[in-house]
């Protein structure tokens, strides 16, 4: 069983906008930034995670699949709990704003 396709987010490039963006959407967001080519692990999390790229580029492998989803700047999604996912940061680094809810 695959899991279900991702809700996108948008909003303008810039902290700001992803912040504002996340905001209306019903989350606190806090930013984080890594390095090119910087790796997270297969992980999940036990609440819906909404995250947008606010600056660079960040490619997720999501699911069972490890299916690619590449965020550029502006660009996000909504991660329902308990996806299981791992990310490689691009070429220019990245940085990216999330919330989490229940």
């Amino acid at each position: 069983m695959s899991d279900p396709p991702l809700e996108r987010l948008r909003a303008d490039p810039g902290v700001a906008s992803a912040r504002e963006a996340l905001r209306a959407a019903g989350v606190n967001p806090y930013a984080w930034s890594n390095a090119a080519g910087e790796r997270y692990g297969l992980h999940e999390h036990a609440t819906t995670k909404l995250l947008i790229c606010a600056e660079g580029s960040i490619t997720f492998l999501v699911g069972p699949n490890d299916d690619p989803v590449t965020l550029e700047a502006g660009e996000g999604f909504v991660l329902p709990a308990g996806t299981g996912h791992a990310a490689v940061v691009g070429s220019g680094g990245c940085t990216c704003l999330e919330g989490h809810r229940s």
